[in-house]
């Protein structure tokens, strides 16, 4: 059997036992949510799924990934953003403090030499991040890396609205990730990706076998700890051994749009951006009537779609063009969503 088969095999059969282990045990232990403090009428189910990700993330690269200073520095950054993300679902700590230790996580990733180094210009040229050097480390390339990593961790928290939604982009995004990984033409080194791809394939059929539980009706929940360490994961992926920012950047284009857009009209309304809501996309959406599934349908279908054109296109212009392509129709679904909901209620 080819090797990524077995990877993908395996990392799926181990996260899918740790899930149903968790429905058994769970229960028993008092790991449940709470549907009621969130006006839900519903039995509660088990939580903190979070954990079982990462474990099952856990022992699989143990297995099949090297243990370069590069593997230990994403461990034990991924360790913060669990703990801190199961600190959250427990107690609810102060967004802060979260906040903190999302950066100290990144800045573990900079240690370990994990960042980004330049930044291609799409029209001609790179522009260099690392030619202010502070003991050994790049300080541009290490502001740079911060803001990538925190934002795109609380984008994949942000879009955990809807069972379902955070474990299937997740497998969407670090499957195109591992794609383009493999491909030959468009690597100097191809070996050198090796790591980036069994990571990423580890982290998609992880997500994959959480999906099978999570989809709606959500027999388990992941929490903050498995949204925000699937978001973490795939930032780092994405600038692990070559940058990779612009393909994530697609392939997560409507979650951070929409991110991008709820906090800014969190901002414009007075009120803090961390404050939740029922007003991302995905709630949106279950306003207008769509079932959850229906939901889960259309966002994959965009995560999917822009997933393969970040393969297909490789140079910076092609993806210049499909990002451009993406701001409008996301602008756009925004436009149609707010004009539909007004219409919904002037009928009601």
């Amino acid at each position: 059997m080819n090797y990524f088969a077995i990877i993908a095999l395996f990392s799926f059969l181990v996260s899918m036992g740790l899930v149903l282990m968790a429905l058994k045990y769970f229960p028993k232990w008092g790991w449940m949510d709470r549907p009621e403090k969130y006006g839900l009428d519903r039995k509660p189910i088990p939580y903190y799924g979070g954990v079982l990700i990462f474990l099952a993330f856990l022992i699989s690269v143990l297995i099949f990934v090297d243990l370069s200073k590069e593997v230990v520095g994403l461990l034990a950054a991924s360790f913060l953003i669990v703990l801190i993300g199961i600190l959250d679902d427990w107690l609810r700590i102060n967004p802060f403090l979260r906040i903190f230790v999302q950066i100290l996580a990144a800045l573990v990733l900079v240690w370990a030499g994990i960042g980004i180094l330049s930044i291609t210009n799409p029209l001609g040229g790179v522009f260099e991040l690392d030619r202010m050097v502070l003991h050994g480390v790049p300080v541009l390339g290490a502001v740079f890396t911060v803001i990538w990593i925190v934002a795109i961790t609380n984008t994949m928290n942000f879009l955990d609205g809807v069972g379902g939604l955070s474990s299937g982009v997740s497998f969407i995004a670090s499957l195109t990730i591992f794609f383009l990984s493999v491909r030959p033409d468009i690597h100097v080194d191809p070996a050198s990706q090796l790591t980036v791809a069994s990571i990423a394939l580890i982290l998609a059929f992880v997500a994959l076998a959480f999906l099978v539980f999570d989809f709606p009706p959500a027999k388990i929940l992941m929490g903050d700890s498995g949204s925000t360490f699937f978001g973490f994961v795939l930032a780092t992926l994405a600038i692990f051994s070559g940058g990779k920012v612009a393909t994530a950047f697609l392939v997560l284009g409507i979650p951070i749009l929409d991110a991008g857009w709820v906090i800014a009209r969190r901002l414009f309304e007075g009120k803090k951006p961390w404050q939740g809501d029922l007003k991302h996309l995905h709630h949106r959406l279950l306003m207008l009537g769509l079932k959850e599934h229906h939901v889960l349908y259309v966002i994959y279908g965009f995560a999917g779609l822009f997933g393969i054109l970040a393969v297909v296109c490789v140079s910076s212009k092609q993806k210049l063009f499909v990002l451009i392509g993406l701001v409008v129709l996301m602008l756009l679904m925004i436009a149609g969503v707010l004009a539909a909901s007004k219409h919904k209620k002037k009928l009601n």
